[in-house]
C-alpha cells in the first residue's frame, strides 16, 4: 500500500511538473516574443513607457488567490547570491485550489519612478511586463480551501533573475494550478515587489542624496477648559484616551520607542507635551456614569516623557503652534474673524516655551515652520502661516508641483518670496506608509518601495546633490509606525545612496533654480480638503469665548487661574485633529464656551423686590455676590433711575469681594416728585464695560404721604384754635379791667381836680358805633395782642 501510495504521489508530482512546464514554455514563448521591442534598447530614457506596452493578459485564470510578498531577504541582494522570497497564498474563490505551485518571475527593469508607481499599482496578469519564471526552483503548495492560507518560502539565485544594470526592478511570485470546478493549469494570482539593486555598491563619483524624514508626534484634544477649585487646580480631560496612546503597545509609546533610535527630525504638537504633563499628578476624567473620577495614568505619563526626553536628546525638533492649528481652515474661513489670527500668533510664540519646560533638557528647537494639512498651499495659506511668525512652510510636491518637463526630482528647498521658504516634501515618500500597514505584505511592500523610490531619485541625477524630504501623516498608527521604523532602518543600514539631515539643514539647502517656486493659486487647492474645513462659526465662536474670557479676567485678583486653561482651550478649539469630526469639534466649542459664561455668573447681582420710599431721602442697598474661589476687584456698580428728575441717586460705588462673599452696595437718594420709579443695578469693569447681566427693580416714591399731611394739618389746626381761644379770653379780660377802671377814675376826678371830660383825647375819635370804652378795650387789646408767644407752644 504505501509503495502504491508513493506511486501515485509521484504520478501526481509528475503529472503537476509536465503542466508547469508546459506553462513555462509558454509563458516563456509569449513572454519572449512580447518582450523583445520592449526590452531592446531599454534604458533610463524609455522604461517608463514599459508599463504602458501591454499585449493584454494571457493566461489570467479566475485570479482566485491573493499571492503577498513578506519578505525578501536580503533586501539588496549581491551577484553571487541567493535572495529568499516569502509570502502567503490565500484562496479568494468558492472552489479549492488543488494541484498548484509557486515560482519566482525574473526581474523586469523599472527605469525611473513612473514606472515604479505603475508596476505597484497594476492588479491583473501580463507577460510581457511581468518577466519570465524562474525555472525549477518553484515550490509545491498543493490544495487550499475556500478562504483558507498557506505560506510560502522561495530560494532563488540572483543568477536566475536576470537583473541587469544597477536600478530598481519589479520582482514578481506567479500562483499556477487548479481549482475544483477548472481542472487545467492556469495562473491562479500573482505577487508583486520591488528589489533594488546596487550589487557593486555607491559609485564613488556619485553624490549622496539627503533625507529628512519628519516623525511627528501629534495627537487629538485631550485636555478641557475646566479645573478642579482646588489651590492646583486638578486638570479635566475629555475621556482617558491618551493614557492608551502613551501606555506600552499604544500609537505614541510606540512613536518614541522607535523613533529613539532612528535619523528622524521630531515634529511635535506643544498641547500633547502639556496634556500629558498634567497627568503627573492628579487629574480628573468621566467615568462611566459621567461623573468625574480620579485619573490613573501617572506612572505612565511619568514613563512617557522620561523616554521622550532621552529620545529626542541631540536631535532637532521642530515645534508646531500650540494644538497644531488648522492654517487652512483659518486662512479660508477664520481670516476675517477678529481675533483670529492674533490666536495664532500666540499659539506659535507658546510653543518652544512649552517643549522646553515640559521636556527640561537641551533640544534644538525650531518653532517657525507650518505645516498645513497633505502640505497643501495656495497664496492665502502662505500668508497666514507667515503672518504668525513662520518663515518655513512645509508643501508637498503633489500641491506645488514642478511639471512633467523636469525630468528629476529636485531639492525640498524652494524660496517663494517674502524670505519664506516652502520645504517641498516628496509625495510619493510621504504617502507611501498610508493605510493598512498590519498585515505584514502590505508593510513589506511600502518598505521595499521605500528603498525603490529612494533608489530612483538618486539615479535620476547621481552626480547632483540633492535633499528630499518625507512628511507622512501627522498620526500614524502603531502598525505604520513600525513599519516606517523597519524600512527607515534598512534604508540607513543598507542604502548607500542616501545621507540623513535635519529639517533645517534641508531648509536651508541651495534651492534648484529649474524647480518651480509658484505658489499655487485658491482655485488649485484640493476640493476634498477644503470640505473638511473648520466653519467660519466656529472661528465666530472662538471669538465669543475670546470676548468673555478678556471682560471676566480683569476683575480677577489671580487671573492666571483662568486665562491659561481657558487660553489653551482655545488654541485647542482651531486643531486640524478635528477635521472629519465637526459634531465632536463643535460641542467641545459650545462646551468651552459654557463653561467660561458659568465662571461669570458666579459674580453677580442679587435680585431685589420692589420698594417704597417715604420722605425724601433714603438709602438703597444692592448686593454683589462672589461664589468664585478667588477675590474679585476693579468692579464698580451703578444704579440709574428711569426717571431722572423723580429721583436723584448718588454716583456709582466700587466693588471688591472676597472669595465666596458677598457686598452690600448702599446708594443715597433724594426724592423729587411722588410716583412709581425703576431702578436698573449694572456692574461695570474699570474700562467702563458692562459685566453681567443687569437687575431691575421698582421704588414707590411717597416724600410726603397723605397720613403725615393728615397729622400737620390737624397740628396746624389745634395751632390755630388755640390762638384764637387765648385771644379771645384775654380780649374778655381786658373789658373787665376797663369796667372795675371806670369806677375808680370817677372818685379819683374830685382828687385829682380833672374830670373825664376834661382829659386829652389821645386815641382819635370813636368811630360810629364805638363807644370810648370800645377803644379803651381795643387799646388794651393791642397791647395785649403785641405779646410774644412761645413757639413750642
Amino acid at each position: 500500500m504505501a509503495e502504491v501510495a508513493e506511486t501515485m504521489s509521484c504520478t501526481r508530482a509528475n503529472r503537476r511538473l509536465r503542466g508547469l512546464r508546459r506553462h513555462r514554455r509558454l509563458a516563456s514563448l509569449i513572454a519572449t516574443v512580447a518582450a523583445v521591442p520592449l526590452l531592446t534598447g531599454m534604458g533610463h530614457s524609455t522604461a517608463q513607457e514599459a508599463p504602458q506596452q501591454r499585449t493584454g493578459e494571457v493566461g489570467t485564470g479566475d485570479r482566485t488567490a491573493t499571492v503577498s510578498i513578506t519578505d525578501v531577504d536580503p533586501v539588496l541582494p549581491t551577484a553571487d547570491g541567493d535572495v529568499t522570497i516569502s509570502g502567503t497564498i490565500t484562496n479568494e474563490g468558492d472552489s479549492a485550489i488543488v494541484d498548484s505551485s509557486v515560482a519566482a518571475r525574473q526581474g523586469v527593469p523599472l527605469g525611473n519612478r513612473s514606472a515604479v508607481d505603475d508596476a505597484m499599482s497594476r492588479t491583473g496578469f501580463d507577460s510581457a511586463v511581468d518577466g519570465l519564471i524562474v525555472r525549477d526552483h518553484g515550490q509545491d503548495i498543493g490544495e487550499i480551501a475556500p478562504g483558507m492560507s498557506s505560506t510560502f518560502s522561495l530560494e532563488v539565485p540572483v543568477s536566475e533573475l536576470a537583473l541587469g544594470e544597477d536600478g530598481v526592478y519589479q520582482l514578481g511570485v506567479t500562483l499556477i494550478g487548479q481549482t475544483e470546478t477548472a481542472r487545467w493549469d492556469d495562473n491562479l494570482g500573482i505577487g508583486r515587489t520591488l528589489l533594488s539593486w546596487q550589487p557593486d555598491g555607491q559609485d564613488g563619483s556619485a553624490a549622496q542624496t539627503g533625507l529628512t524624514v519628519m516623525w511627528p508626534l501629534i495627537s487629538g484634544t485631550h485636555l478641557t477648559a475646566q479645573t478642579g477649585s482646588d489651590a492646583v487646580q486638578t486638570p479635566v480631560f475629555r475621556d482617558d484616551t491618551l493614557l492608551d496612546e502613551i501606555s506600552p503597545g499604544g500609537r505614541l509609546y510606540e512613536m518614541v520607542s522607535l523613533g529613539a533610535d532612528l535619523p528622524v527630525t521630531w515634529v511635535i504638537d506643544p498641547d500633547l507635551l502639556a496634556s500629558v504633563d498634567a497627568m503627573l499628578e492628579q487629574y480628573q476624567v468621566p467615568g462611566d456614569n459621567g461623573e468625574l473620577v480620579n485619573g490613573t495614568g501617572q506612572d505612565e505619563a511619568r514613563a512617557f516623557l522620561s523616554e521622550l526626553q532621552e529620545a529626542v536628546t541631540g536631535d532637532e525638533v521642530v515645534a508646531l503652534p500650540f494644538a497644531d492649528p488648522d492654517l487652512a481652515s483659518l486662512a479660508h474661513r477664520g481670516v476675517d474673524v477678529q481675533g483670529a489670527l492674533g490666536q495664532l500668533r500666540t499659539a506659535t510664540d507658546t510653543a518652544a516655551i512649552t517643549i522646553e519646560t515640559v521636556l527640561n533638557t537641551e533640544i534644538r528647537v525650531n518653532n517657525r515652520v507650518a505645516w498645513p494639512v497633505n502640505g497643501a498651499i495656495d497664496p492665502d495659506i502662505v500668508s497666514v502661516a507667515t503672518s504668525a511668525g513662520a518663515n518655513q512652510v512645509i508643501a508637498r510636491s503633489d500641491s506645488l508641483r514642478n511639471g512633467d518637463s523636469l525630468p528629476y526630482t529636485t531639492t525640498a528647498a524652494r524660496p517663494i518670496g517674502g524670505g519664506t521658504t516652502a520645504v517641498v516634501a516628496d509625495a510619493r515618500l510621504s504617502t507611501l506608509f498610508e493605510g493598512d500597514m498590519s498585515s505584514t505584505g502590505r508593510a513589506s511592500l511600502a518598505g521595499q518601495a521605500l528603498l525603490a523610490q529612494t533608489l530612483a531619485i538618486h539615479q535620476q541625477e547621481p552626480t547632483l546633490e540633492r535633499s528630499i524630504v518625507m512628511a507622512p501623516q501627522r498620526m500614524p498608527t502603531a502598525d505604520q509606525a513600525e513599519a516606517m521604523a523597519s524600512a527607515l532602518t534598512t534604508l540607513r543600514d543598507e542604502a548607500g545612496w542616501v545621507r540623513f539631515m535635519d529639517l533645517s539643514e534641508a531648509a536651508a539647502a541651495e534651492p534648484d533654480p529649474a524647480a518651480n517656486q509658484r505658489v499655487p493659486s485658491a482655485d488649485a487647492y484640493p476640493q476634498e480638503l477644503r470640505d473638511q474645513e473648520l466653519p467660519t462659526s466656529a472661528f465666530q465662536s472662538m471669538r465669543e469665548t475670546k470676548r468673555t474670557l478678556d471682560d471676566f479676567t480683569v476683575i480677577l485678583s489671580e487671573p492666571d487661574r483662568v486665562t491659561v486653561p481657558f487660553g489653551n482651550a482655545i488654541h485647542r478649539e482651531m486643531s486640524t485633529s478635528w477635521r472629519g469630526t465637526h459634531q465632536s469639534a463643535a460641542d467641545f466649542r459650545s462646551r468651552v464656551l459654557g463653561e467660561i459664561t458659568g465662571l461669570t455668573e458666579q459674580v453677580h447681582l442679587i435680585p431685589k423686590a420692589d420698594i417704597t420710599l417715604s420722605g425724601r431721602s433714603a438709602t438703597i442697598p444692592v448686593t454683589v455676590q462672589n461664589n468664585l474661589v478667588q477675590d474679585v476687584q476693579g468692579l464698580e456698580l451703578r444704579l440709574q433711575s428711569s426717571r431722572r428728575l423723580g429721583l436723584e441717586i448718588s454716583e456709582a460705588q466700587a466693588v471688591l469681594i472676597g472669595s465666596g462673599h458677598s457686598q452690600s452696595v448702599k446708594f443715597s437718594t433724594t426724592a423729587n416728585a411722588n410716583g412709581p420709579v425703576s431702578l436698573t443695578a449694572q456692574l461695570y469693569t474699570a474700562d467702563g464695560q458692562r459685566y453681567g447681566e443687569p437687575m431691575q427693580f421698582q421704588v414707590d416714591v411717597t416724600s410726603i404721604t397723605p397720613q403725615v399731611m393728615m397729622v400737620i394739618a390737624g397740628g396746624l389746626l389745634l395751632v390755630v384754635l388755640a390762638g384764637i381761644r387765648m385771644y379771645t379770653q384775654r380780649k374778655r379780660a381786658a373789658a373787665r379791667q376797663d369796667d372795675d377802671g371806670d369806677g375808680e377814675d370817677d372818685g379819683g376826678a374830685g382828687q385829682d381836680g380833672e374830670s373825664t371830660a376834661e382829659r386829652p383825647d389821645t386815641t382819635g375819635s370813636a368811630s360810629p358805633g364805638e363807644t370810648t370804652a370800645d377803644i379803651g378795650a381795643g387799646s388794651s387789646g393791642g397791647s395785649a395782642g403785641s405779646e410774644k408767644v412761645d413757639p413750642g407752644t
